[in-house]
């Protein structure tokens, strides 16, 4: 049961659309239920956000509940709260390798996306894949617009961006406001809290579509935490990282990061250890080879 549990945990903001009819009459106590889930008897409706991570479309999935007790021990039928909430960690558990599945995660494709963003004062369009082959591209989440912690953030790697062009890197900020409210953030003066000109696009995403796509989105509140992703040239997520709310994150480990990846796939036979920078000794991933690099260590 504790594995059940913890896939509770993890799909929690997901909604079960069940009958408002009473729960099913359960009359013996079996765990039989397992080998009956496609036979439909119940049918549950499974929207966003688990649909949304790579399809739009409703999947519907059918729960035969007939033999289902827990343990023998509870008759649903004086339940129906009891019921629901059994039945939605049934669903949960049976689609978490699905959910899995699709989430971002490193060394899988990044999802691609085409928004509206605030460059040079100008409303641009910025498509993910047009990065794929030419460009490393940062891609970094916050919450919003004229707060605190995020023109901190916004403003360092603006200031910083002339090293990330020499390491042929993109960067591109996100958050789910408009891109109106990026023009005038942007338009405002940094000791006002602004961000003045950037050296690289805001990208707008108020359908949130984005932020979902990549695992960022704070659904009862509509805005992303603080998730950086390092892809490369290919399109795949080499780094991932989502800090909560209230703690920056750091432009210059960012860069080293950044640095050690570019390094490995030159290097393909090297690995770098921790707090490995440029021109420091990398290692030989081998029993016998990693030697000489721990020996003079």
């Amino acid at each position: 049961m504790a594995s059940v549990a913890s896939s509770t945990t993890l799909i929690s903001s997901t909604r079960i659309l069940l009958p408002a009819t009473k729960s099913p009459l359960l009359p013996s106590p079996s765990l039989s239920f397992l080998p009956t889930l496609s036979s439909p008897s119940l049918r549950l409706a499974r929207p966003s956000p688990l649909t949304s991570i790579r399809s739009t479309s409703r999947r519907s999935f059918a729960v035969k509940a007939q033999t289902v007790r827990l343990f023998g021990l509870v008759d649903f039928t004086k339940s129906p709260q009891l019921y629901r909430h059994f039945v939605h960690r049934v669903v949960s558990f049976f689609f978490l390798k699905e959910l899995l599945d699709d989430l971002p995660l490193v060394g899988n494709k990044a999802p691609d996306f085409e928004a509206e963003a605030v460059f040079d004062q100008e409303f641009i369009k910025v498509k993910l894949s047009e990065y794929i082959g030419k460009k490393y591209v940062i891609l970094f989440f916050y919450p919003l617009d004229f707060t605190f912690v995020c023109p901190t953030e916004i403003t360092a790697f603006s200031d910083r961006y002339a090293e990330f062009e020499k390491l042929n890197t993109q960067v591109l900020g996100v958050s789910v406001d408009s891109v109106f409210s990026h023009l005038a953030w942007v338009q405002t003066d940094r000791k006002s809290g602004g961000l003045g000109d950037l050296n690289y696009p805001l990208i707008s995403d108020v359908t949130k579509s984005i932020s979902k796509s990549f695992g960022v989105l704070i659904h009862d509140q509509g805005i992303a935490l603080r998730g950086l992703f390092i892809i490369d040239k290919e399109g795949v997520i080499q780094h991932s990282t989502i800090n909560n709310l209230g703690i920056g994150r750091s432009v210059d480990e960012t860069m080293r990061t950044l640095q050690a990846l570019q390094y490995i796939q030159e290097n393909p036979d090297e690995v770098c250890p921790a707090g490995w920078k440029p021109g420091e000794k990398s290692m030989k991933p081998d029993p016998k080879l990693s030697k000489e690099y721990f020996s003079a260590i």
